[in-house]
Formats: C-alpha cells, sequence, structure tokens
C-alpha cells in the first residue's frame, strides 16, 4: 500500500518550511505534523494540520498515524472553541487541488452570512477573503500554540 512516487505540492514546500522554522504562518509543531494557519482567513482562526511526513492522502497512513492525526486535528479544533467564539468545528480533508494529506480545520460561527452557514468552507469567495495578517492573527496564534504545547 505505498505511495507511488509524490507529486511535490505546496503542502511538501510548507512542511519544508516549517522545519525549517521559515514558514510565516506556522504556530507549532504536533506529534502528527504542523499547525498553521490559512493564508485566507475567512473565518478568523482557519487552520490546517500539515502532517510530516508528507503523504498522498490519509489510507496511506498507519493506524496509529491515523490516530494521531485525527486526535492532533481535534486538538487544534478544541483551542479553537476555547479562543474564539466559534460555535462548532468543520474538518475537511480533500486532497484534490493539492494531492497530498492536509486537514483544514475550520471553525464556523452563528453570524456567517446564512448562504453559507452551513456549507462547506471551499464555497468561500478565497480570493476575496482577508489575508493573513501577522499583526491580526498573532495573538490568536500564540494562544493556539499555547494551549496545544500545554497538553500533550
Amino acid at each position: 500500500m505505498g505511495d507511488p512516487a509524490p507529486v511535490k505540492t505546496v503542502v511538501h514546500q510548507w512542511v519544508e518550511d516549517c522545519r525549517q522554522g521559515q514558514h510565516p504562518r506556522m504556530i507549532c509543531r504536533l506529534k502528527s505534523g504542523w499547525v498553521v494557519m490559512g493564508e485566507a482567513q475567512f473565518v478568523k482562526g482557519y487552520c490546517l494540520l500539515l502532517p510530516d511526513p508528507v503523504v498522498g492522502h490519509l489510507n496511506l497512513l498507519s493506524l496509529a498515524q491515523r490516530q494521531q492525526a485525527l486526535l492532533d486535528a481535534t486538538r487544534l479544533g478544541d483551542a479553537l472553541l476555547a479562543l474564539t467564539p466559534a460555535a462548532r468545528i468543520n474538518y475537511e480533508i480533500l486532497g484534490n487541488q493539492e494531492p497530498a494529506l492536509h486537514i483544514h480545520v475550520c471553525p464556523r460561527y452563528d453570524d456567517e452570512p446564512a448562504q453559507l452557514r452551513t456549507r462547506p468552507i471551499f464555497f468561500y469567495d478565497w480570493d476575496a477573503a482577508p489575508r493573513f495578517d501577522a499583526g491580526r492573527d498573532g495573538a490568536l496564534m500564540a494562544a493556539i500554540r499555547a494551549m496545544l504545547q500545554e497538553s500533550p
């Protein structure tokens, strides 16, 4: 069940940047991989979990690796629920545009536009979304990091 010759994706580049401490949206390292803020902040606190090492999709991980990745994603979701006024967290794993495993962790808010509130995040206009801004998003990043690093 090996991964065929992997295609280099933006996920590969982001993981390498995180390893080098050079990813501008990196929050922290967890057991399964890296937590980064999304480049488009269409909802406050949108993050991704980038498994390290990079694999093509979830089914290429061992059972233990799958469990760890999903546990880490839900720990990130718990932190976002505690730190934002989110009503719930959506978890999305697609891999169609970037054929490398990455987990979208999306806080969802009661005050989102009605036509988007119950739809997947990909219905948002990503080009029109506010871009990540270290000045605006830095305090939330630090709070997420602190919460994730204080518990296993």
